[in-house]
């Protein structure tokens, strides 16, 4: 059975930072590659950031390149976002996904 934990999420205030993980099991998590998609309040699944399966290629949506960071430990199952220099339009709840599978997500706040 395939499953995706995220965790790290929270409250910021604007300019903060957080850093989301997610443990990933049920699947050879080295063999594939991983996304990061968020839904703020009323909005639809946005994609944020994408990461090969070796972790040497990356990318990100425009809105939040030069912010954020995806990476992977392969070892420890454990996809990665690192959040810099959060806005308030960057709150939503964040789900890891793998093909159609997605976990049951993060919320973060960011509001002062």
């Amino acid at each position: 059975e395939v499953q995706l934990v995220e965790s790290g999420g929270g409250l910021v205030q604007p300019g903060g930072s957080l850093r989301l993980s997610c443990a990933a099991s049920g699947f050879t998590f080295s063999s594939y590659g991983m996304s990061w998609v968020r839904q703020a309040p009323g909005k639809g699944l946005e994609w944020v950031s994408s990461i090969h399966s070796g972790g040497g290629g990356t990318t990100y949506a425009s809105s939040v390149k030069g912010r954020f960071t995806i990476s992977r430990d392969n070892a420890k199952n454990t996809l990665y976002l690192q959040m810099n220099s959060l806005k308030p339009e960057d709150t939503a709840v964040y789900y890891c996904r793998w093909g159609d599978n997605r976990g049951q997500g993060t919320q973060v706040t960011v509001s002062s």
